[in-house]
């Protein structure tokens, strides 16, 4: 069974960057590879919110709000999944979530996986 490490949040100015990583353990490459990867934010009160996925072949699919701040990959011979934040607002102060499993639609829906980090707090100050 596959376990995620979020690592990389913080406390960051409006207008800075970070680079969140989820590292994954306890899979072999070749189930790694085979995972749909996504990372989501949650903020106390309020529904986990989705903000990208990437599949199999790299192709990603990211939430219309967050496109051209926001940017997933993923290194497989690592095991690492990235987010890389950009231009980073107040607003985007939450819990950030990495989550993985092999649904039928590679998109970021909650619902959709079952394997999930602990979380890594983003905390962006104006």
């Amino acid at each position: 069974q596959v376990q995620l490490q979020e690592s990389g949040g913080g406390s960051v100015q409006a207008g800075g960057s970070l680079r969140l990583s989820c590292a994954a353990s306890g899979i072999d490459l070749r189930d790694y590879r085979s995972l749909c990867l996504a990372w989501f934010r949650q903020v106390p009160g309020k529904e986990r919110e989705g903000i990208a996925a990437i599949d199999t072949d790299g192709s990603a699919r990211s939430t219309d709000s967050l496109k051209g701040r926001f940017t997933i990959s993923r290194d497989n011979a690592k095991y690492i999944l990235y987010l890389e934040m950009n231009n980073l607002k107040p607003e985007d102060t939450a819990m950030y979530y990495c989550a993985a499993d092999r649904p039928f639609h590679c998109n970021p829906q909650p619902k959709s996986f079952d394997y999930w980090g602990q979380g890594t707090q983003v905390t962006v100050s104006s």
